[in-house]
């Protein structure tokens, strides 16, 4: 007296469909023989529809009958709130039959809250937050994406503690769980740190010619430059020509002089902290500034000499 497709099976509990919130048309179908004198729809204990007639007053269910054998239940625009059992039931001459399927209802993975951009300086510990929605629950991973973009051990929590410089960038969150692609959210994080002066680079310049010193350092926020010869502060007004580009700085020292050759102090700052390095101004042929100071290949070969000398009783 009563069929329903093989997929889902109507048999108790069983799945009617799972449906997507929101979406139209979802049907849960029951086919009748013409020995059925009455038919019903119930949800739990309320009838949706005696028959032909419509008990329910919701406006996204109707019958759907297509020929004499087809009496279907459809509900447009499926919430969550309409899932549950629900039951056709038959009535024949001899006897009345029941069978029940169960609507599940399924929503997208949806990212709700999460953490906003922020910055902080190195050595602090920071958690990322990234909260979600969705039936089934989602599942919430996380990657910084770098070059490897590895997965991250968190979940709706990314806990890292003590930062480091090189974890600094954008963090990526994806909530999924199959019901439609996954939903993505982005969290940049800034991380400062103390300048670091990586790279100098000393000039070996005749008199008349133009020295030109450099001082490459790397900080977070970008630092700040000043040029010393011995305590005294350099500008542009006396002499030379400082040029400041992003994390570089370069002295340029026009028309050298006898008095130019020297030690000149780069000075990289930010409000984390201060780094400085010497940089060397010196004649051609010597390989010394005027104080003496040879630059580091010659003293290396230098140091070289004395322990051979050592080593062989000269």
């Amino acid at each position: 007296l009563l069929s329903c497709p093989s997929n889902p099976t109507v048999d108790s509990a069983a799945p009617c469909h799972h449906a997507a919130s929101g979406r139209d048309g979802q049907h849960c179908w029951c086919y009748v023989d013409d020995k059925v004198s009455k038919a019903a729809w119930l949800n739990r204990s309320n009838i949706i529809f005696a028959g032909q007639d419509k008990w329910s007053l919701d406006p996204r269910v109707d019958l759907v009958t297509k020929g004499q054998l087809e009496y279907s239940l459809r509900i447009q625009k499926v919430d969550v709130f309409d899932e549950g059992p629900y039951i056709c039931s038959i009535q024949t001459k001899q006897q009345s039959k029941t069978s029940q399927v169960y609507l599940i209802v399924q929503v997208p993975a949806n990212i709700y809250k999460v953490t906003e951009d922020l910055t902080v300086n190195e050595g602090a510990n920071v958690t990322l937050s990234c909260l979600a929605s969705g039936r089934p629950d989602p599942a919430i991973n996380w990657r910084l994406l770098n070059p490897s973009a590895e997965p991250l051990d968190g979940e709706e929590y990314l806990d890292i503690t003590g930062i480091m410089r090189n974890q600094a960038g954008r963090y990526e969150c994806k909530a999924s769980n199959d019901v439609a692609t996954p939903d993505v959210k982005y969290v940049n994080v800034v991380v400062n740190y103390p300048p670091t002066i990586k790279k100098t680079q000393s000039s070996e310049t005749p008199v008349g010619r133009m020295g030109t010193l450099q001082c490459d350092a790397t900080a977070v926020p970008t630092p700040e430059f000043e040029w010393y010869r011995d305590e005294k502060r350099l500008s542009n007004a006396q002499g030379v020509n400082i040029q400041i580009i992003g994390t570089n700085t370069i002295l340029m020292v026009a028309n050298v002089t006898e008095e130019d050759y020297g030690n000149y102090t780069c000075v990289a700052s930010n409000r984390l902290g201060v780094q400085n390095a010497s940089v060397f101004l010196y004649r051609p042929g010597t390989g010394r500034d005027i104080n003496g100071s040879a630059p580091v290949s010659q003293s290396l070969w230098l140091l070289l000499a004395c322990f051979a000398c050592l080593f062989f009783k000269c």
